[in-house]
């Protein structure tokens, strides 16, 4: 009974108005707009009007359409002639076949059977792909931009892999690796600690084996021979001006003082870099001082005078001993 009352959800009419056809047209132009109105409105396509409603819209519509026409289509040759001779059974027994759907002939209701059975399988798997759509774009934007932003740092981790991959070959096929220490012996596991990676450290024994330093170990190499050298030449320009200063060479203090404090400034940049890349919190540093330089500079300078004066006066008493 169920069976033998379905319905199709849109009129006829609507459906031909939905297909933007005419009645009485050909299925070729039936096909022809299903195909065009598919593009336009399926959910996967790249289209700017995709609109799963008005999809599913179009799908009914399509089934509507070729249920009329397959009603209106004429009998084919021989059909007529051979419900002519097959003897008809009650009105009862007729429509026990084919589950009660379909008019005419029994070829003409096992096409329709067909048909029909066609028709609820489209409209099964329509539902199921708009629920499938509806759970997909339930989640708010907020949801869809981290998703969106995961498939990107996916999609960039990818590329650095693939990239290093590449180098790591290249490096390989030219023979930058042939000349490494311990080539062709296996990987000793040195550490027995249970916390550490075993890749992870045999990995930093290889670099350390073959010289490599980490950046935040160049970095304070580097500030620390600087401001050495910065100590160096202002005690050495201050020991050249000589004591008591003429008005000239104090002026000239005055510059030497000015350049020493703008390398002190290019100086603590270094520093702030250092502190970014540095690991460990402890080894932290701290921007150095133009005041208390210049300060200890000129301390370094008179313990240098006072150190040289009391030589000659050793050497002195030492002359006048003799």
């Amino acid at each position: 009974r169920m069976l033998s009352s379905y319905k199709p959800r849109n009129d006829v009419r609507d459906s031909y108005k939905i297909l933007e056809l005419e009645e009485g047209c050909s299925l070729d132009d039936v096909r022809n707009s299903y195909r065009n109105l598919a593009k336009k409105y399926h959910p996967d396509s790249s289209s700017g009007m995709a609109d799963p409603k008005a999809f599913i819209r179009v799908e009914e519509a399509y089934r509507v359409v070729l249920n009329d026409l397959t009603a209106k289509h004429k009998l084919e040759p021989g059909e007529e002639e051979e419900d002519q001779f097959k003897s008809k059974s009650l009105q009862h027994r007729h429509y026990l076949s084919f589950e009660g759907v379909g008019i005419g002939t029994p070829s003409q209701r096992e096409k329709q059977y067909r048909q029909f059975r066609v028709d609820r399988a489209t409209e099964q798997v329509l539902e199921y792909r708009q629920q499938r759509l509806g759970s997909r774009y339930a989640g708010t934007d907020l949801s869809l931009a981290k998703d969106v932003r995961q498939s990107k740092k996916v999609k960039i981790t990818q590329a650095v892999e693939r990239l290093v991959e590449d180098l790591i070959q290249e490096s390989m096929a030219k023979g930058d690796f042939d000349n490494l220490s311990g080539k062709g012996k296996p990987l000793q596991k040195f550490s027995d600690s249970p916390h550490i990676d075993p890749m992870t450290h045999n990995l930093n024994r290889i670099l350390i084996d073959n010289g490599y330093q980490p950046e935040w170990i160049l970095l304070q190499k580097e500030i620390r021979e600087t401001i050495e050298r910065l100590r160096k030449s202002i005690v050495a320009s201050r020991r050249k001006l000589g004591e008591p200063m003429t008005p000239p060479e104090q002026k000239q203090w005055g510059q030497i003082c000015e350049q020493f404090a703008e390398d002190i400034r290019k100086l603590n940049k270094r520093v702030d870099n250092f502190n970014l890349v540095v690991p460990i919190l402890s080894r932290q540093m701290v921007h150095f001082s133009t005041d208390k330089e210049i300060l200890r500079a000129r301390s370094t300078y008179e313990a240098v005078m006072e150190k040289a004066s009391d030589s000659d006066t050793k050497e002195n008493e030492g002359e006048e001993g003799k």
